[in-house]
């Protein structure tokens, strides 16, 4: 390490150092944002989901966040999550979670706060947790995490390196996100609010061209599922699989993929935590040799599969793009084949994804503790299903919002992945600044 490094710990470079206010959040928009832990995922805050504080001028004033403070949680499986945070909303923080104010003349926060992304980090959280039924840390233990702080001008280029990376990456989330809004909008208008068929049956116009209008009908019809668009059919998820060719299917046992069948290198296994927002996260991913996924034929995965969680967050899906094809459907997943004959995988994920259906799902799961999922129960969804004509239409205006989303995830992973590797070489000194540019600016 150069020799001009020096040692010290957190508490060292910050100026003030305070715990949350303690009041309950509001979905009403009465004050300032009001920050948990539960809002803090990975570093990152989607501000559209947090909540409000009904809060009084005094207090607003005590615990509101300045740009460039750090807040870190401070007990539970969550403590040592933290934020920077960059002034993107007027917000205070709540209790369980502790605001690190750096003192810029000895560090740059946001090299602060990259150690605080560190493994050396989490292994600090690990070693430092108090306390048997509900696991912490206080500003006090906090305070003692170690750092190894360069010249301040060298942070602030080392965050300015990695923080390039963090904005590409955030770029394409907020992508995705509006891609994922379009196609989702789409599907609302279409096959939730059915505004083309409602505006067919006032004698108005639908403001799409002909022959997509005429795919839909004009009136109204009930059935066991409510009153649906005439023609239209009330099914269920196993009968639709079952009339297209399809299967569903539980995941490999425990006894045919053991603990010691996972290497570093092989065929992804994708398991319940592997599913995030309709799609197949590879952060964590285990890996099996091509031998036992060979063994495992029968499970490996397709373009159009859908796999569920199987256990927990029981209404939690992926669906199966043609970068998985050939993964394997883990076990404590099932998986949902549509069939060579299914119109549009990806309308059955956002029909799948409703709030009424994810509703049914946990309703209808057994266990009280743990919520379990089976064939039979996933068999009995309840879906409306259109003509395959429509079908084959919608998908022809979303599937390639969708392949933009799946063609954004996978650079987003490259970046991730460069920025986890150069993050504790850079803030070690093991890795010049020199080369880090480099290597960012052939994928930035």
């Amino acid at each position: 390490m150069a020799g001009e490094w020096k040692e010290a710990m957190l508490a060292d470079v910050s100026s003030d150092v305070a715990y949350g206010y303690t009041e309950s959040a509001s979905d009403e928009k009465v004050g300032p944002r009001f920050l948990r832990i539960t809002d803090i995922q990975n570093g990152v805050v989607d501000w559209a989901n947090v909540p409000y504080c009904p809060i009084s001028p005094e207090n607003h004033r005590k615990y509101r966040l300045q740009a460039c403070d750090i807040v870190v949680a401070r007990t539970g499986n969550s403590t040592g999550e933290n934020f920077l945070y960059r002034g993107d909303e007027d917000a205070v923080f709540a209790s369980y979670l502790i605001r690190f104010r750096i003192d810029r003349q000895k560090a740059d926060p946001e090299f602060i706060w990259y150690n605080l992304r560190s493994r050396d980090w989490w292994n600090f959280i690990s070693s430092s947790k108090t306390g048997s039924a509900q696991a912490g840390a206080n500003a006090k233990i906090l305070g003692l995490f170690p750092l190894d702080l360069p010249p301040l001008d060298e942070q602030k280029a080392i965050a300015a390196v990695l923080g390039a990376l963090d904005r590409k990456i955030e770029l394409n989330r907020r992508m995705n996100e509006t891609l994922e809004t379009m196609a989702r909008a789409l599907f609302k208008s279409w096959f939730v609010d059915f505004d083309p068929v409602r505006a067919k049956a006032e004698v108005s116009d639908t403001g799409l061209p002909k022959p997509l209008a005429d795919m839909f009908p004009d009136s109204f019809e009930d059935s066991d599922l409510g009153e649906i668009p005439k023609g239209w059919n009330a099914s269920a998820l196993g009968q639709e699989v079952t009339r297209c060719g399809g299967r569903i299917q539980t995941g490999p046992f425990g006894s045919q993929l053991h603990a010691s069948d996972y290497v570093a290198d092989g065929v992804p296994v994708v398991m319940p935590k592997d599913l995030l927002r309709r799609r197949v996260s590879t952060r964590s991913i285990a890996r099996i040799a091509l031998g036992d996924a060979e063994r495992l034929s029968r499970h490996r995965l397709q373009e159009g599969d859908i796999v569920y969680s199987r256990r927990g967050d029981v209404e939690r899906h992926g669906l199966v793009s043609n970068r998985e094809t050939g993964w394997l459907c883990g076990t404590g997943c099932l998986l949902v084949r549509l069939g060579p004959e299914w119109p549009s995988p990806l309308f059955t994920s956002f029909a799948l994804d409703r709030p009424e259906t994810r509703a049914w799902i946990v309703q209808h799961a057994i266990g009280a503790t743990m919520p379990n999922l089976n064939t039979g129960i996933l068999a009995r969804v309840p879906i409306v299903v259109p003509t395959d004509k429509l079908l084959r239409a919608f998908n022809r205006f979303t599937q390639p919002l969708a392949d933009r989303v799946i063609e954004s995830d996978a650079k987003t992973e490259t970046l991730v992945s460069l920025r986890d590797t150069l993050l504790p070489k850079l803030i070690s000194g093991e890795v010049r600044l020199r080369s880090a540019d480099k290597l960012v600016a052939e994928v930035v």
